[in-house]
């Protein structure tokens, strides 16, 4: 059965209320993509998966068979996995993840990745890390050729709260437009991440892939910058849905989430 097929199946999971609530069109794409990149597992395999969104919560539901045993990068992703059934279980408890399949806020020509839209970057880049794999789902408006085309917003830094400040002045120093992220009506005053941190916002405009891990290295070296929603050479497949329905691949052979590290 194809996947979008069996696009019902996957909305009888209790997925009406979100349903009504967003685009319904977006949310079938990315559903979509989502139960593509499960269908890349053995109908009978025992798998260590990290999930972090509503759509990849779904189509795992829909896979009879698999054992799986989930791993959640916030506290929202962990009331998805209990709502919908799935075994949870933790980092602390199984350190090495066979996939993390995940979304993005933008995918460049090299599946560079920006992320955090949701302000977990942090937690989802540890869990990333950790994963033989990872891979993304999106819908056709996430892709670009350069990081900055499609996502506006800028990159998400998640900051020490003491050190805001000096990490805005060194970021417009930088050429960044800065902006400190608010709660908005949810919310008053700055959005916190799970960390208790502040998350800035630094639009750098449309950045190369070719610049994305010299602009990543850089923000790294600035004292309070806990870490930055840029995602380097970590994708190894991403999965768009597209406007017709269908849905569309980037991979990469080179790319992996733990990168080489020589001692010493």
């Amino acid at each position: 059965m194809t996947a979008t097929n069996n696009i019902n199946h996957i909305f009888s999971y209790q997925s009406h209320i979100y349903f009504n609530q967003q685009n319904s069109f977006s949310i079938i794409t990315y559903v979509t993509s989502a139960y593509l990149a499960i269908s890349l597992f053995p109908s009978t395999s025992h798998t260590l998966v990290s999930t972090h969104t509503f759509a990849t919560t779904l189509a795992l539901t829909t896979r009879q068979g698999l054992k799986l045993r989930c791993i959640p990068s916030s506290f929202q992703a962990e009331q998805l996995i209990l709502t919908h059934g799935l075994t949870l279980t933790s980092l602390a408890r199984e350190p090495l993840i066979d996939v993390t399949i995940d979304g993005a806020d933008e995918v460049d020509s090299e599946l560079n990745l920006i992320k955090g839209g949701g302000a977990c970057h942090v937690q989802e880049k540890i869990i990333a890390f950790n994963s033989a794999r990872l891979v993304i789902i999106a819908d056709y408006r996430k892709a670009s050729s350069a990081l900055g085309e499609a996502w506006k917003a800028g990159v998400p830094l998640e900051v020490i709260p003491c050190a805001l400040q000096p990490v805005l002045r060194r970021l417009t120093a930088m050429g960044a437009t800065p902006v400190l992220r608010m709660g908005g009506s949810a919310k008053a005053g700055p959005v916190v991440s799970d960390n208790g941190n502040l998350i800035v916002d630094a639009s750098f405009g449309a950045v190369p892939a070719a610049k994305v891990a010299k602009l990543h290295s850089q923000l790294l070296h600035v004292p309070g910058i806990v870490d930055t929603g840029l995602f380097v050479g970590m994708a190894c497949k991403a999965f768009f849905g597209e406007a017709d329905g269908s849905v569309s691949t980037r991979v990469s052979e080179i790319n992996t989430p733990q990168p080489k590290i020589e001692a010493l």
